[in-house]
């Protein structure tokens, strides 16, 4: 409780649950205190492929409407946070660089050993009427292994287990759907991970093991997020993009607020 009251007491959508548990810690004494019956779902994005020395290049990237002219280089082991006072700008962002929206000027190159895993922030269409079990679901993105036990394995890591690995796709909650598309990239393996706001829907068990995944990740991640923590923690570079890029330093999130205070 005393963690949640930490994290989001700053996080309007979360401030009234915060001051409620506060409320509730106050009338707390060691004696009403029973073991704790959360599940944690464990989140680790794993990769085989090795990265090479260019991971990508983007020159000149042009969007109207989001941004124009921006231009960036990852490098090797680089976890960037990007920023912007509209989401959706580096929604848009994402989906070019993914090849899900076309830019109006400018270019971008992954390097050739870069594989990647992509949890956009609007995930609505791999759900939406969606008739398969979750089982089904999930073994549409399989490679090598279509057995139901091994899809059972990286679905019972986010807590869907048993009867719950039955349910069809278009009755997930936003929270459940957010752990299945978590279920998704970690099974894809990508050495490159992409992440658009992955904390929306998602409790508070679910953040910290998101929390706990994002820093042991060994390759470049390139992610959006609200959860100050979380941005703090795991990022080593900061670019907003307001209109055209404003701010690209490497840098910890803390530091960047201090800077452009």
């Amino acid at each position: 409780m005393q963690e949640f009251i930490a994290r989001f007491s700053a996080n309007a959508s979360k401030s009234r649950q915060a001051t409620s548990r506060k409320k509730e810690l106050e009338k707390l004494t060691l004696e009403d205190i029973k073991p704790s019956m959360r599940k944690y779902p464990y989140i680790n994005f794993e990769f085989e492929q090795e990265l090479g020395k260019d991971i990508l290049t983007v020159e000149g990237l042009t969007k109207k409407g989001y941004f124009e002219d921006v231009s960036f280089t990852v490098q090797k082991g680089e976890k960037i946070a990007f920023l912007s006072d509209k989401s959706i700008n580096i929604s848009m962002l994402f989906d070019i660089l993914m090849g899900i929206e076309q830019a109006d000027a400018g270019s971008f190159k992954w390097g050739k050993t870069v594989n990647l895993s992509y949890v956009p922030q609007n995930f609505d269409s791999f759900f939406d009427g969606v008739q398969l079990s979750l089982v089904e679901w999930i073994n549409q993105y399989a490679v090598k292994d279509h057995t139901e036990s091994y899809l059972r394995g990286w679905l019972g890591r986010m807590l869907f287990s048993g009867e719950e690995a039955k349910k069809k796709a278009c009755v997930l909650s936003g929270g459940e759907k957010v752990r299945c598309m978590m279920a998704r990239a970690m099974l894809q393996g990508g050495n490159c991970v992409i992440l658009d706001e992955p904390t929306n829907h998602l409790d508070l068990e679910a953040i910290t093991a998101l929390n706990k995944g994002m820093i042991n990740f060994k390759g470049c991640m390139l992610f959006a997020s609200h959860d100050q923590e979380l941005m703090q923690t795991v990022a080593g570079r900061i670019i907003e993009i307001n209109g055209t890029k404003t701010f690209d330093k490497l840098t910890t999130y803390e530091e960047y607020l201090e800077l452009t205070e």
